[in-house]
Formats: structure tokens, sequence, C-alpha cells
């Protein structure tokens, strides 16, 4: 059997305990058909990027399968029927994270992005002038170009 991640966002005016509901019949459809769920988070009620079907914020859901695609597909087809699901993605995985999801842990227990830069000053965008030499300024030797107005 394969593995996937699946996401699914439901409406915002259900309860935590309609979404438990939805979870379970779900995971009722996985099972009859030959799989399983192996972890389930509930991310929590988000605010959504744009409107999705007049909702501004969403439940957002993540369940990790062990099943047959034949299982994913009847699943996915259930949830076009119903009206609380406003959108969902399946991922197949070649093998799930232990621990929490990324969207669980802590902002602290992240890794930041672009590495350790504890060692070097922040020069922002620029980056290090490395061997292109010293910064020229304005009073160094190089001669003047002639303007039109110093000739007079």
């Amino acid at each position: 059997m394969a593995l996937y991640e699946h996401v699914f966002l439901s409406r915002q005016d259900i309860s935590n305990q309609q979404v438990d509901q939805l979870v379970e019949t779900f995971r009722g459809i996985l099972e009859n058909n030959g799989g399983k769920v192996l972890k389930v988070e509930n991310w929590g009620l988000k605010t959504l990027t744009y409107r999705i079907k007049k909702n501004r914020k969403a439940y957002y859901t993540l369940l990790n399968i062990d099943a047959p695609s034949t299982a994913v597909d009847e699943m996915e087809r259930l949830m076009r029927f119903n009206e609380d699901i406003l959108r969902y993605l399946t991922i197949k995985v070649e093998a799930h994270e232990e621990g929490p999801s990324a969207m669980m842990q802590k902002r602290d227990d992240r890794p930041r992005r672009g590495g350790d830069r504890g060692d070097r000053p922040d020069r922002g965008d620029r980056g290090d002038r490395g061997d292109r030499g010293p910064r020229r300024d304005r009073d160094d030797d190089r001669p003047r170009r002639p303007r039109d107005h110093d000739s007079e």
C-alpha cells in the first residue's frame, strides 16, 4: 500500500465536533476499502488567503494515510459531494515524518532559513563584496571629466 498526506479544509461555521465527525467518516471509508489512517492533526481555524465559497476562514486537518489508491480515490470522490469540505489535497509520500508536522511545531523549533548566520554580519540582500577591491570615493586620484561650465 502507498503512503499519503491528505489535508482538507472545512467550513468555518461548523463545530470542532463536526470536524471530528468528518474525520471519522473518512477514516471509515478508507478502512472499508483496505486502508488505515495513521495520524490525524487538527490545525485549527485559520484565515484563508482568499475567499473560498464565501468563507474567509477554514478548519485545517491533516491525515497521514496508508491505503491503496482506490481507497483514496473513493474518499476524494465523496469529499467532492460534501458541502462542508471547501478544498482538499492528497500527496503521495515515500515516508511519513515522525513527530508533529511543520504546522504544529512552535516557531522557535523550526529551522531558520538561510542557514546559520551568527558568524557574519548582516549585509542585507547585497551579499559580500568578496575580491572586488576597495570601494572608490569621490576624493580618489581619478581624473575628473571636464564639464561645460568648467571650461569658462
